[in-house]
């Protein structure tokens, strides 16, 4: 098992903003909810951002800079990358400086700007582990305005997952779902048009890749757990969950122990809206 070098602890961040070549930081924050009780807004990351974040970082908005308006490809579709490229660039990205993601501490949101910076050619991105929870220095208010950057992003022929591939996944490989086991067993279906999984992908819900802080179990015991789930040396694998966010925390702990993964972006939200696509519900992949 080789780890790779994909998240960094707080401690590490603060060592490195000091030092000679400091990265670029992005607050992802992010949140998959609507008003908790009438009358309260919606979760709002760009105010979040603004009433405190670490020193330096720039704020980017999953749902306009990381994804693509929703619709048949699923709710958070692949961005159009010369747009993710532009804002990627307003936000000091360079291909020669290393860059560090975070969010309020779930670490779905880092996680899909970790995966989408890595498929498009960056060489160098790590996520804030637990998130800006274990930050314990200062905050700022105030917005940075970085020098503009110059990556250009070049998707790899890899990694990446649509209906039909991961479809075939299931069949030939392992094709994880990361969503909560409810609802790939199809008992409830909160968000999309109707419940289950691809038929012969496996449960493994992401919350279980992390402790009760929120930062990931030690890379050998997220080995033991997806070789316990099916990954095995020479098993092809993707992941898939609602919207292809969660999914790209699954495939940043699969990174976490040496284990490469392709992401399915549109996931649920796009599989589930085609009535012809077969869907499974149930404890058995079947």
């Amino acid at each position: 098992m080789v780890t790779m070098n994909v998240i960094i602890s707080a401690f590490e961040l603060a060592s490195e903003l000091t030092g000679e070549n400091p990265p670029v930081l992005l607050d992802v924050r992010w949140q998959l909810s609507l008003a908790k009780s009438a009358g309260e807004p919606p979760f709002d990351g760009r105010v979040e951002y603004e009433a405190g974040h670490i020193p330096g970082a720039v704020y980017v908005d999953l749902d306009r800079e990381l994804a693509s308006a929703p619709g048949a490809h699923g709710r958070h579709p692949l961005p159009d990358l010369a747009e993710f490229g532009a804002a990627m660039r307003r936000s000091g990205v360079s291909s020669g400086t290393p860059v560090v993601v975070y969010d309020g501490g779930q670490g779905w949101a880092a996680a899909r700007a970790w995966w989408l910076l890595r498929w498009t050619g960056h060489p160098d991105v790590r996520v804030l582990d637990g998130g800006l929870p274990t930050w314990e220095g200062p905050l700022e208010t105030s917005v940075p305005a970085p020098a503009e950057g110059d990556f250009e992003p070049a998707p790899a022929a890899t990694g990446l997952l649509d209906a039909d591939g991961a479809a075939a996944l299931a069949r030939s490989g392992l094709l994880l779902d990361a969503r909560a086991g409810e609802r790939y067993r199809g008992e409830v279906e909160p968000i999309d048009r109707v419940g289950g999984h691809i038929p012969g992908a496996v449960s493994a819900p992401t919350n279980e890749n992390v402790g009760p802080d929120g930062r990931f179990l030690p890379a050998g015991e997220l080995a033991d757990r997806f070789k316990s789930l099916g990954a095995s040396e020479g098993t092809e694998i993707g992941v898939y969950c609602g919207s292809g966010v969660s999914a790209a925390h699954q495939v940043l702990a699969l990174a976490a122990a040496g284990i490469p993964a392709a992401l399915y972006v549109g996931s649920w939200s796009e599989w589930s809206s085609d009535p012809s696509r077969p869907v499974a519900v149930g404890p058995d992949p079947q």
